[in-house]
């Protein structure tokens, strides 16, 4: 335990460049980027389903891109990397405060949602994950993405105030000039001895190929022919598609249950709170048990939050809503940190989690068009969180049976391929 922690104490800047990372990427999110739907959509003159398709289409062409730009993450230093992030996500909130008609929106929809939601996101977990010893790797990932429920706390609430006393184009300026003069500077400042970290990692890898000890180093190609991956994308998927359907229309969402929304925005601080003490329990769980146990149950709390949003008009089961949401977030936060990295090592961790996440970011582009058309067909919101509910059940039942403790030793269909034919 105090070697662990000594190990930890012993990486605090890398932590807090992850956590950085992690809170910067709020600028690009949907639970930030819905408190301006109204704005842009009266600014512009759109519905719900057209917003939502700009905003899908956004998504989608980031989530693309995604998969070629952070793989770059394993061939370009950490700290160029982390600065073109950061100043991309700078001009895209600047581009966003000048938008004059649809074209521009949809530039500045892409450009935050691929340096926000996904390239930020990304650099936050991957760094993390790669670079802390194994030993503690549940327990760095968790204490980084904090930066993830502490902006979701903070941000929706500044965006409620700032909207109001500035608008929202001198609320997105805010963002841009905070990420240039702030955020900038202190992640350069965090990564200034990164050259020594990353040569260690390198060594240590070295030493485990030489001694016989080493786990496989799969590629990106390897773990897409694996199918125990591929189902398991499925089922991991379900709560960007989700949440972020849902909360992207949260306006529409207060309308219809009769909520008032500045009083709404106030659950996300619940949001946060159970997300920090859900990753907080998760990461030692993690490392004392292995990341696939948690893959097994971190679905369920979501269910829960479906089946009261479905079932329930009350302001409180918003709050509660958000609440479960919260915990399968941070679950899913540590989990989906760690567990590639435990199954297919970090060489190419990069690049797999530039899959993953790009996979993550077209799940988000799909369900705010998805829902949107939905709603303007007349579709009620009870039963749109009924048929996510399924997903959900799905979803459980397939990470049950890869990962449910009867499966907990059965190796995936490559090995037992190499082990037929070596």
């Amino acid at each position: 335990m105090r070697r662990n922690l000594a190990i930890l104490a012993a990486e605090w800047r890398l932590l807090l460049f992850g956590f950085l990372m992690a809170f910067a990427s709020s600028a690009g999110q949907t639970f930030f980027i819905s408190f301006f739907s109204a704005e842009f959509r009266t600014a512009f003159d759109l519905g719900h389903g057209g917003f939502g398709a700009l905003y899908s289409a956004a998504t989608l062409v980031s989530g693309c891109l995604l998969v070629w730009a952070g793989g770059l993450m394993d061939r370009i230093d950490l700290r160029v990397f982390a600065g073109i992030v950061l100043l991309g996500l700078a001009l895209a909130a600047g581009v966003a405060a000048t938008a004059s008609g649809p074209i521009t929106l949809l530039i500045a929809l892409f450009l935050l949602r691929f340096f926000g939601q996904g390239l930020s996101s990304h650099t936050a977990v991957t760094a993390t994950a790669r670079y802390v010893e194994p030993s503690v790797r549940g327990k760095a990932v968790s204490l980084a993405t904090l930066g993830f429920p502490l902006g979701e706390a903070i941000w929706p609430l500044l965006a409620v105030v700032l909207i109001a006393a500035i608008g929202w184009r001198g609320t997105y300026a805010g963002v841009g000039a905070v990420t240039l003069l702030i955020f900038l500077p202190a992640a350069l400042l965090l990564l200034w001895t990164h050259g020594q970290r990353h040569t260690d990692m390198m060594r240590r890898m070295a030493a485990g190929a030489e001694s016989g000890d080493g786990m496989r180093q799969w590629t990106r190609r390897e773990v897409t022919r694996d199918p125990t991956f591929l189902w398991t994308l499925v089922a991991v998927l379900a709560p960007s598609f989700i949440v972020t359907g849902i909360l992207f229309h949260q306006v529409h969402l207060t309308e219809i249950k009769g909520w008032d929304l500045a009083t709404f925005a106030t659950g996300y601080i619940g949001y946060a709170a159970f997300q920090i003490s859900t990753a907080l329990i998760t990461g030692p769980v993690v490392d004392r048990f292995g990341a696939r146990p948690v893959a097994a149950v971190y679905l369920g709390p979501l269910a829960l939050g479906l089946v009261v949003l479905a079932s329930v008009d009350a302001l409180w089961a918003g709050y509660l809503f958000l609440a479960f949401c919260g915990m399968t977030s941070g679950a899913g936060s540590t989990l989906l940190g760690t567990l590639w990295a435990e199954i297919y090592g970090v060489r190419h961790l990069g690049a797999i989690r530039a899959l993953v996440t790009a996979s993550s970011v077209v799940a988000s582009a799909l369900s705010p068009a998805t829902i949107g058309w939905a709603l303007d067909a007349g579709v009620s919101i009870e039963a749109i969180a009924l048929t996510c509910l399924a997903y959900i059940l799905v979803g459980m039942i397939i990470l049950a049976r890869l990962y449910g403790w009867v499966s907990m030793n059965r190796p995936s269909a490559i090995e037992e391929t190499e082990r037929r034919d070596p």
